[in-house]
């Protein structure tokens, strides 16, 4: 740590811009801002997460100067003002999170997630052990091992456009029960936390089942809260029509709750998350989200900052082959883990090489974590640091990683050096199967959509060719006597072995406007001819795809709106006078 006590040698400098009627915390503010909007913008160029520019910023802040500047008590303010910015991201955090989404995803989230942490959590306390740290600090430390970045991964699925695909959706799922491993170690570190060398296991056990037995309180004063006191409130507070009323209702909630779990000696995080999915159970969560949602990236940012704060480049430069080794061993160790997670998920290759890459780090969770025990524990600065920037390095390469994914994959591919035998299989059966299709409908997705058209089709006695990459409905399909291949769209290959020359029609049945342009381009390529039909979400994609090559886009907004407006007529033709004949609304929007 810089020393913040000694005589700033700049003191006279500074002098100048501390004036006694302005807060120091307000120079020390803007200089921090004015950093990460500069440095964000660098970031933004080159399609990095902004969240490592927001830590940068804290390590720039700590070592060159501004902590002085605005006065030596700023790292203790900053600090202040990043607990409060992580209790108020981890009541965020808890409303995003989706037991819904669980339960939809139980089976990446429940196998592949729980091989995934019990393998990482066993290999990196036994390293900790073998590094001389306490037990308890070894747990801690593999905890924090075992935890990925969902925030940035998911985000860049986002920016690819595989949000929805088995990668994405697999990442997903572990990453949830990642959420659950932190949120219950999060309920035990004070009681962790208080565990020394000259504890006994009967003391470690007993503070622990005190804090389980703390747990179990707070959840059932929260349940009870949730389910008959809060929802009242809410609903008292939405019928006043007050928007501030709402917003302070939303923060008494939060502070609330973690002041609950505060001063029953559990972690104020654990009771900010806690806060924030009684919150997400309400009928009013989107409404909280959208009250709070402007200030998460601000206190995200603010966390990072302060971590970067605590950054002693001194300690870093003399321990940099250490991070280095650290930062790859984190990411190779994880990306081998996650892959054997998605093997036994039985997740193809390709599929799985990008999931691999999107976990192969550490994550947000994993630096609160850290702070949170580092604040409670006697930990040394140095492992802190390191494991801390080692941390935040691997979170900035993910980017990178996942887009690179798919071009190793088909390096790998070209050489032969994938053993697929499930997609190898797959894709043998049905090129002989294909090899005789003539004037057959590609149909790339079996979602609603796609099984509607698909059935339509087949009624007229048109062969159809499904693709798709969802496993369980490749099966189903297979078990059905459908012709389905199980492959990517994104991948050319997949086209060659749909025989697009051949085809008389292809149609994307998801919305995915990112995919969809991508996958037309190459279906052009091949088949300049063949008519293409898509969808969009939005109008701003349907030129795009239009400009693409695709005969027709069927645009959501604007369908569902005629089928509104059609409707209405229905409803109001006696009252309004709209005349029997009248076309996709129009009397009805000028009457």
């Amino acid at each position: 740590m810089p020393n913040l006590t000694a005589p700033p040698t700049f003191s006279s400098f500074g002098s100048h811009f501390v004036v006694a009627e302005v807060s120091p915390m307000l120079g020390l503010m803007a200089l921090l801002l004015a950093t990460m909007v500069l440095v964000s913008l660098a970031l933004v160029r080159f399609k990095q997460s902004l969240l490592i520019g927001y830590f940068a910023c804290g390590i720039v802040a700590a070592n060159c100067g501004q902590i002085l500047i605005t006065g030596h008590d700023m790292q203790t303010q900053m600090d202040t003002l990043a607990e409060a910015g992580v209790v108020l991201l981890m009541f965020t955090l808890g409303i995003e999170f989706s037991l819904a989404e669980l339960r939809h995803l139980r089976k990446a989230a429940f196998i592949g997630g729980g091989v995934q942490c019990a393998a990482t959590l066993a290999i990196a306390w036994g390293i900790f052990i073998l590094l001389g740290l306490l037990p308890t600090q070894a747990l801690i430390a593999a905890v924090v091992i075992t935890i990925s970045s969902t925030a940035v991964s998911m985000k860049t699925f986002q920016d690819m456009g595989t949000a929805a695909s088995p990668s994405g959706r697999t990442a997903l799922g572990i990453a949830l029960f990642q959420d659950l491993i932190v949120i219950f170690f999060l309920m035990l570190l004070p009681a962790l936390a208080t565990t020394t060398e000259a504890h006994s296991e009967n003391g470690t056990l007993h503070a622990v089942m005190i804090t389980l037995g703390k747990g179990i309180v707070f959840f059932g004063i929260v349940w009870f809260l949730g389910r008959y006191v809060m929802p009242r409130i809410m609903h008292a507070v939405a019928r006043s029509q007050s928007r501030e009323l709402f917003t302070l209702m939303v923060v008494a909630l939060c502070v609330g709750i973690t002041y609950l779990a505060a001063a029953l000696g559990l972690s104020p995080a654990l009771g900010a998350f806690v806060a924030g999915l009684v919150a997400s159970g309400s009928i009013y969560s989107h409404r909280v989200m959208m009250d709070i949602l402007p200030f998460k990236d601000l206190f995200l940012a603010l966390f990072f900052v302060s971590v970067g704060l605590t950054m002693n480049v001194q300690v870093l430069w003399e321990n940099v082959g250490t991070v280095a080794a650290v930062t790859l061993a984190i990411i190779i160790g994880k990306a081998l883990l996650v892959g054997l997670a998605c093997q036994i998920l039985r997740l193809p290759w390709r599929a799985a090489i990008l999931t691999m890459a999107s976990l192969a780090s550490l994550g947000e969770f994993s630096l609160v974590l850290m702070a949170r025990a580092e604040a409670l524990m006697d930990w040394s600065p140095v492992v802190v640091q390191i494991l801390t920037l080692s941390g935040a390095l691997s979170m900035a390469l993910v980017p990178a990683m996942m887009r690179v994914a798919p071009m190793l994959s088909d390096f790998l591919e070209e050489k032969g050096l994938l053993n697929q035998k499930r997609l190898v299989k797959d894709e043998t059966h049905f090129r002989h199967k294909i090899k005789s299709m003539q004037g057959h409908a590609i149909i790339c997705g079996y979602g609603y959509v796609g099984r509607q058209l698909h059935a339509s089709l087949t009624k007229y006695g048109i062969e159809c060719l499904i693709i798709e990459l969802n496993v369980d409905t490749v099966r189903e399909l297979k078990g059905l006597g459908i012709s389905v291949l199980f492959a990517d769209a994104m991948h050319r290959e997949t086209w060659m072995l749909a025989r697009t020359k051949e085809a008389s029609l292809v149609a994307f049945t998801f919305p995915d406007s990112v995919v969809a342009y991508n996958a037309i381009g190459m279906v052009k390529e091949i088949a300049p001819e063949v008519p293409v039909l898509t969808r969009s979400r939005f109008a701003s994609d349907r030129s795009r795809l239009l400009d693409r090559g695709a005969t027709f886009v069927v645009q959501d907004e604007a369908e569902s709106a005629t089928r509104m407006l059609e409707q209405a007529e229905g409803v109001l033709r006696d009252k309004m006078h709209i005349p029997d004949k009248a076309e996709n609304a129009d009397a009805l929007l000028s009457a």
